[in-house]
């Protein structure tokens, strides 16, 4: 269902803030969009939070499950190619550039 999220947010934009408006620039487009943004973010409640603004529900979330997990200090990144099998030759052969 996080689709539905995303087309509620996207017609929310569209109706309240690229059908009103008229760019200038691209610059005057960055701005009300940040206005917009902004107020979406942190004046209006959203009724999948509880009719909570996104920033007082992320304020009221619990520390533990906000903060990312800790690194294992004895994990280490996988290889992304594996190791030529024993028996394949190495060696390259330059190439010729002109």
């Amino acid at each position: 269902m996080q689709n539905g999220f995303v087309e509620s947010f996207n017609g929310r934009m569209r109706d309240e803030l690229l059908n009103e408006a008229l760019f200038r620039n691209i610059a005057h487009a960055r701005d009300l969009i940040a206005a917009w943004v902004t107020d979406y973010n942190t004046e209006r409640p959203h009724s999948a939070l509880g009719y909570q603004t996104p920033v007082g529900f992320a304020a009221n979330l619990n520390p533990a499950i906000a903060r990312p997990a800790a690194r294992d200090e004895s994990s280490a990144r996988r290889a992304i190619a594996q190791p030529a099998p024993t028996g394949v030759n190495k060696n390259r052969a330059p190439v010729a550039v002109g």
